[in-house]
């Protein structure tokens, strides 16, 4: 019978469920809509005996009003549960991104860059599109050196000269013309020079380069910052050797080689079974740079040096071929996460 059949339906009522608000509107759907449950009984209802349409039409009211108040509780519910943030974190980290770490090149920069800082040396910085004048005038260069050639530098613009910067010797020259000594800067940065790409050079590299002037400065405190240097980036065992050279820049020059660190200075393939490589190049200022950029060279001396961070990264790694530190290998640099 039609009225066993909406009371069935009352009991059914109470027990309906929704856990989100698809599964609310297939409730709906399935008893209120057009062609739900309800109006199925409204078109049965028409054939019902005049005697039982009051008891059975009050009945079908009671459904239709029981069904919308239990929707309409259900669908409070939901509401109330997802306004419910009091379990979010949301200081958490998004899920599942990965997060990243520090380049190689960086960690070693940052080691350097820290070394020096607590020898009392400040960072300077500069422009990496440079004039000739800082890049090689007030540096000492010839007018006909080979580094001012365009098969060495690469040339943004001619008369003037306007170029990618060779060395961060760039941004000592603008720090003298613009300090009296007491100076005692280095200069990290980015340089480029003209060369063909390979395992062992690249067209873009980077440099941290150093600067000390003050008056009676001495080739012995050179050789003491860069002893205390290459032991604290090295080990306490580190040993070095300073070589004669030739710089623009500086004289006298030298360039400094440390006991290789793989094989304790007894020989191995990695420093050609010398015990010794190379990692930088170092001199007092020459005079005529110190003049050149507005210091009077009768009063004040000084010393520089400079060195790849690569090279540095090369030693303390072992890394063979310069061009991994460009291409953004993600499975070469995941070998760096225990550096960061």
């Amino acid at each position: 019978m039609l009225s066993d059949k909406i009371k069935s339906l009352l009991q059914e009522v109470a027990t309906l469920e929704a856990h989100d608000a698809q599964e609310l509107e297939s409730l709906r759907i399935k008893y209120l809509s057009k062609k739900g449950i309800v109006n199925e009984l409204m078109g049965e209802f028409r054939s019902v005996a005049p005697e039982q349409k009051r008891e059975i039409g009050m009945l079908l009211n009671e459904l239709k009003t029981a069904l919308q108040e239990r929707i309409n509780t259900l669908r409070a519910t939901l509401a109330t549960a997802e306004d419910d943030l009091s379990d979010l974190d949301l200081t958490r980290t998004p899920y599942p991104i990965r997060l990243g770490t520090r380049h190689p090149l960086t960690i070693v920069k940052n080691e350097i860059i820290d070394i020096f800082s607590r020898l009392g040396f400040a960072m300077a910085d500069g422009p990496e599109v440079e004039d000739d004048w800082h890049v090689f005038g007030s540096m000492n260069f010839a007018d006909d050196h080979p580094a001012r050639d365009m098969q060495d530098t690469f040339f943004v613009e001619q008369h003037p000269d306007i170029v990618l910067r060779t060395h961060t010797s760039s941004v000592q020259s603008r720090v003298m013309e613009k300090t009296q000594p007491p100076i005692r800067v280095i200069c990290p940065g980015r340089v480029y020079r003209n060369e063909a790409i390979s395992a062992r050079a690249h067209c873009f590299f980077h440099q941290v380069e150093g600067l000390y002037v003050d008056k009676d400065v001495s080739f012995t405190d050179l050789k003491q910052v860069l002893l205390t240097f290459a032991r604290e980036m090295f080990g306490a065992d580190t040993k070095i050797r300073l070589r004669p050279s030739y710089f623009p820049f500086t004289e006298p020059s030298a360039e400094m080689d440390i006991s290789c660190n793989i094989c304790g200075g007894k020989g191995c393939g990695f420093c050609k079974h010398t015990g010794w490589v190379e990692i930088l190049g170092c001199g007092m200022v020459d005079p005529n740079v110190l003049e050149a950029n507005g210091i009077d060279s009768s009063i004040y001396k000084g010393y520089a040096f400079g060195m790849g961070v690569e090279r540095i990264t090369n030693l303390k790694y072992q890394v063979k071929d310069l061009r991994m530190f460009s291409e953004n290998d993600v499975r070469f640099l995941d070998e760096f996460m225990a550096a960061n």
